[in-house]
């Protein structure tokens, strides 16, 4: 038995039994005690979160895995340079080799100073797929932001996985959920999926349903319920984010890929079924191979493996410098209005 297969059905089980479940259950006591008092610190002012000199948006989700973040995050970002905007994303680095702990520049928007291995996977494919768009990361978002304002002039922050970090004050509190997960059955870590008590609603500013799909209608319809859940008379918009599958091309020569082919569909991100399921119905899936959250590749996780391989794009930066000529990536869409959100 695989335990965190396991523990991934129990969070996604509306109604979960087991002696597995009780165990989960009784830990989650001591979770939402020291989840709750945090949030009651700052939520009566115990606590105050620090401001920095620049407009600060966080983009974060109540629930663990891959809710469709980073697409989001870079979309918000690429919409602000258009605006005129000097921009920096300040990620924690979950993944990375590199001392958290402190303050590091993985791009200044023109120079790339360190790889997918050390700066962890998020901030390396921002620092690889945004132009002019500074990328930091460190535990204490603060201090990064701090310091991009300082040594970069930044006038707009984005923090990417932020709304549980509540040590920094910011101007806009965005957060996403999946149209399909949710908030799974509602139980805090580590008996469910939640970071933190669906009370947290509270502080939400705007609420994104991110629908992974080609049909976007039960999106729609979470939408409208989620916005009757927001406390009475919070001034909250929810909006749909419709990620959609756009073409597949090799990460070495770009050459797109024929629908019709037969591929080992390879992935290391939080949640890879819709993934999977993007591929099901114009490829032929002779294998899926599948890597926990933020895996490091190695040649020897691929050597085995015959024929084309699909990925990921977050998975491809780390998988380009392994120099196999026959991996394709692929590319999703981002569809959201940023005119009614920012």
């Amino acid at each position: 038995m695989n335990i965190k297969t396991e523990i991934t059905k129990i969070h996604y089980t509306k109604k979960p039994e087991g002696l597995l479940f009780s165990l989960l259950t009784f830990c989650s006591f001591f979770y939402g005690i020291g989840s709750g008092f945090k949030n009651f610190l700052y939520d009566k002012k115990f606590l105050k979160p620090k401001k920095v000199n620049a407009y600060v948006i966080s983009v974060g989700n109540f629930t663990t895995g891959g809710v469709g973040k980073t697409p989001v995050v870079a979309e918000i970002a690429k919409y602000l340079i258009e605006k005129g905007d000097r921009v920096a994303i300040i990620s924690r680095g979950y993944g990375g080799k590199l001392d958290n702990s402190n303050v590091h520049v993985i791009s200044d928007g023109i120079n790339l100073y360190y790889k997918a291995d050390m700066a962890g996977d998020e901030p390396y494919w921002f620092a690889v797929n945004l132009n002019m768009c500074a990328v930091l990361t460190c535990a204490d978002r603060y201090k990064a932001a701090k310091y991009a304002v300082e040594n970069f002039g930044v006038t707009k922050i984005i923090l990417d996985d932020a709304f549980q970090h509540r040590k920094i004050f910011r101007d806009l509190n965005i957060v996403l959920a999946d149209s399909e997960k949710m908030f799974g059955n509602e139980k805090l870590l580590p008996a469910g999926p939640l970071r933190e008590s669906l009370s947290g609603l509270n502080r939400v500013d705007k609420m994104l349903i991110v629908s992974k799909n080609v049909d976007h209608s039960n999106a729609e319809r979470i939408a409208k319920e989620m916005e009757q859940r927001f406390p009475t008379g919070a001034a909250k918009t929810v909006s749909i984010v419709k990620i959609e599958p756009d073409y597949i091309y090799n990460i070495v020569t770009g050459e797109h890929l024929q629908k019709g082919c037969e591929i080992t569909a390879l992935s290391a991100i939080g949640q890879p079924e819709q993934f999977y399921k993007f591929l099901e119905g114009d490829f032929q899936i002779k294998n899926k191979v599948t890597f926990d959250d933020h895996h490091q590749y190695t040649l020897s996780d691929i050597n085995n493996i015959e024929g084309l391989i699909v990925t990921t794009e977050k998975d491809a930066v780390k998988l380009a410098v392994l120099n196999r000529p026959d991996i394709y990536a692929l590319k999703l869409k981002t569809v959201l209005d940023l005119d009614s959100i920012i």
